[in-house]
């Protein structure tokens, strides 16, 4: 079974290699598709998305009070609050709802 970690790792590096070594090598000019060129554009942004939003739920001690704090953080984002004042009302939203449901004396 220790032998198979070397294996594992070896993989991994070769996978990460390879992800970021074909690209530079496969694609010399400039890419002219607008479908590929807003694929990569929006990437980074989906896969933040991805991980971070499972999360925000998952964080709470009752699912509602992260989705509660979700959906105020976008609304307040939308009307161009900063992020400093979505993090204190998205903080804020969470204690009141899980102090509302009893989790918080």
């Amino acid at each position: 079974m220790s032998h198979n970690i070397y294996i594992y790792i070896l993989v991994a590096a070769l996978t990460s290699a390879l992800i970021r070594i074909l690209p530079l090598t496969l694609i010399r000019g400039k890419i002219e598709n607008q479908f590929i060129q807003s694929f990569l554009f929006y990437l980074p942004y989906v896969t933040l998305a991805v991980m971070t939003f499972p999360a925000i739920i998952e964080a709470t001690q009752v699912p509602i009070a992260g989705i509660a704090a979700l959906v105020l953080g976008i609304i307040a984002a939308w009307y161009g609050a900063s992020l400093f004042k979505v993090a204190v009302l998205c903080c804020g939203v969470v204690f009141v709802v899980e102090m509302a449901a009893g989790f918080i004396p």
